[in-house]
């Protein structure tokens, strides 16, 4: 595997399991330095034994607007950044009938006002050329019921991408966003008996159903997406800007 990351430093939010962590492991294993934020000890502890010491596995909160600011003095020590995968979500199923103003600001706060102010005290210690990656979703295209606000606080990753991109552009810096499709990373719990009133059977049979709203006829792995993610975050992707690419086995042209 060639070492596209030799001396770059590569900080990844919400990267203490799936796609996150995926990508983080892929980078360190080309040679790059990485550091990664989570909120569940469990998955904190899972990165922490994962990646190599030198690693900075941090407890941050992107629901919370203090943890920005907190965020950008934890990564000093690492100098500036080569590159940022704002890739931090949080999703639930709120039907038309059940959302509410909690759930509503909870998505809004993890999956928008976080990046929002996490780019605001990391852009300056971006170094010139770096790239930078959101994590958007399928969902804003495939109109599953339930998944109204998850869906526009994803649209707006989007649009978050192609504003700072052109803000951005003038030092040289990258913004794409990448849109996972059904990937095996346990996606299908928020439809659980407690949370979406689904039985395990009723889940299974959910499951089958997105498969076949694919092309390829299966869910992804975070290892597939982290594949596109360290090429848009690599400088293989040196003239790609403003650019949204789908990981999603074809279910948004299916």
């Amino acid at each position: 595997m060639a070492n596209r990351f030799d001396g770059k430093r590569i900080l990844i939010t919400g990267g203490t399991n799936g796609i996150g962590l995926a990508t983080a492991k892929r980078i360190v294993a080309e040679g790059g330095e990485v550091a990664v934020t989570g909120t569940s000890q469990e998955h904190l502890d899972q990165a922490g034994r994962e990646l190599p010491d030198a690693s900075l596995v941090l407890r941050n909160d992107a629901s919370d607007p203090e943890a920005a600011k907190e965020l950008a003095e934890k990564v000093d020590k690492m100098g500036g950044l080569d590159g940022l995968f704002l890739n931090a979500g949080f999703g639930a199923q709120t039907p038309i009938d059940g959302t509410d103003k909690e759930m509503f600001e909870k998505m809004v706060h993890v999956n928008n006002l976080g990046p929002v102010l996490q780019m605001t005290q990391l852009s300056g210690k971006l170094n010139d050329g770096a790239g930078v990656l959101l994590t958007s979703s399928v969902a804003p295209y495939t109109g599953m019921p339930g998944g109204a606000v998850y869906a526009a606080t994803k649209a707006a990753m989007n649009a978050f991408s192609k504003s700072w991109a052109r803000e951005l552009g003038p030092r040289g810096i990258r913004v794409n966003s990448i849109a996972p499709g059904p990937i095996d990373t346990g996606f299908l719990d928020v439809y659980s008996d407690k949370s979406g009133g689904m039985s395990d059977e009723e889940k299974q049979e959910m499951a089958e159903r997105i498969k076949k709203s694919t092309i390829l006829g299966r869910f992804g792995n975070s290892d597939e997406v982290a594949a596109v993610a360290a090429f848009l975050l690599s400088d293989d992707a040196a003239y790609v800007t403003a650019s949204e690419y789908f990981v999603d086995g074809g279910m948004t042209t299916h």
